[in-house]
């Protein structure tokens, strides 16, 4: 064997190790396919469908802490409000408070108006009733004393009703002067 033929059954095995056989690259392409469609039914659907459902889970909870968040601005917004209302409404007992605090200061100063009013009243009254006492026990002790004048001066007895009668009139036409 020579050289050449040597080489070329080299070439031949080599061709035959490494050369492209049409069946066999139709074989590979028809094993590479049914093995792509079992990776495909067995592998990669059940991971698609794993990482789906993560997915799904991941959207859920922002989507649970977007309502959440937007629950809590809800409801942050109405404490404020009402808040708002609470202060208002403190505002506003506080003003009424105040001003039946000043009714009642106004009533106790109108009351304590007209009791010293009614007491002073009352002091002039006694006053006056006072003075006519005054009088009328002055008017007793001078027809007394007219009396006991009169009768040393007459010297008759005159009953003391008719001296005080005289006395009275006395004193009137006094007063009338």
């Amino acid at each position: 064997m020579g050289l050449l033929e040597a080489t070329g059954f080299v070439l031949d095995k080599f061709e035959s190790f490494v050369g492209v056989n049409f069946w066999t690259m139709i074989f590979a392409w028809v094993n590479l396919l049914i093995l792509y469609l079992a990776f495909k039914k067995f592998l990669f659907g059940p991971i698609k469908k794993m990482i789906d459902d993560r997915q799904k889970e991941v959207d859920d909870i922002y989507s649970d802490a977007e309502q959440a968040r937007e629950s809590a601005d809800r409801l942050k917004s109405e404490y404020e409000e009402k808040i708002s209302h609470a202060t208002e409404e403190s505002e506003e007992i506080l003003k009424k408070a105040v001003r039946r605090a000043q009714l009642k200061e106004e009533e106790i100063l109108k009351e304590a108006s007209e009791q010293a009013a009614r007491t002073l009243e009352r002091a002039e009254e006694q006053i006056a009733l006072e003075k006519k006492q005054a009088i009328n026990d002055v008017k007793n002790q001078v027809s007394a004393m007219a009396i006991g004048i009169a009768s040393a001066v007459i010297e008759r007895d005159v009953s003391e009703d008719e001296h005080r009668e005289l006395i009275d009139d006395f004193i009137s036409n006094i007063g009338n002067e």
